[in-house]
């Protein structure tokens, strides 16, 4: 089995996989993100990933830096997202001036961090009065067919912190505020498949299990779907996001 630190690192090898088959986020969770600070905001997105939170935050009116430590992700985002501007870096080092953005974002991403090293580097690089903003798309396992979508997958870093007390940070931030949303996502055969190929369990499982977690997928894919007009099969895959923020003094 894959360290953590080996799955941590293993996004960039299923780069298309991740861009194809993860979801976005709800415009109105970006907007509650950003609330505290003023229009046109500088926000680093960091561990972008291929620019999913990225892509929400430039659609909520903000001027984003991706920050992302793994070069095959990054070129994926460029691809995608070509007029953002982008830069090699972690929650840990950002490699950005002190004081020279109004947020800092992490989408899917502050479960793989060291809490307290990143709270001070989030610090440094936020101006007084900046949000630390920490968002997650989780599946919805209160529907039956999800709950055994999770079950052939096993769980995530994420979904046990948030299934207990939930993230943590470290000064100099304090309380996080927290909101949810509930949503869903339309996804077909080959969509459904990318997302469980783009998840860090699967990226670094062995080859064997990796077929055996897929051809589950694949079965209970064809036991939950529904055609839609055009012919094709579909799932609606439940969503929660939630949301936490936290202030710079």
């Amino acid at each position: 089995m894959a360290t953590r630190d080996e799955m941590a690192a293993s996004f960039g090898s299923a780069a298309k996989e991740y861009e194809a088959g993860r979801p976005t986020y709800p415009a109105a969770a970006v907007r509650w993100l950003l609330a505290p600070i003023g229009p046109r905001p500088r926000v680093a997105d960091v561990a972008a990933g291929t620019g999913k939170l990225t892509a929400a935050l430039v659609d909520a009116g903000a001027d984003v830096i991706a920050v992302e430590p793994d070069a095959a992700m990054l070129a994926t985002l460029r691809e995608t997202l070509p007029a953002v501007e982008t830069l090699i870096g972690s929650a840990e080092r950002m490699n950005l001036p002190d004081e020279s953005v109004d947020a800092v974002a992490f989408g899917q991403a502050w479960h793989w961090v060291d809490v307290a090293a990143a709270s001070v580097e989030v610090g440094r690089v936020l101006k007084p009065g900046g949000v630390l903003g920490l968002v997650w798309n989780i599946r919805d396992e209160t529907t039956p067919w999800v709950a055994r979508l999770g079950a052939i997958m096993k769980g995530s870093h994420a979904e046990e912190m948030l299934a207990g007390a939930g993230p943590t940070v470290a000064a100099p931030f304090g309380t996080l505020e927290r909101r949810t949303w509930r949503w869903s996502r339309r996804l077909t055969r080959s969509e459904l498949a990318a997302m469980v190929r783009s998840r860090s369990s699967v990226i670094t499982a062995a080859s064997g299990e990796r077929d055996r977690i897929l051809a589950e997928v694949d079965e209970l894919f064809a036991a939950s779907c529904h055609p839609v007009e055009d012919g094709v099969d579909v799932v609606d895959l439940p969503y929660r996001t939630e949301v936490f923020r936290s202030i710079r003094g």
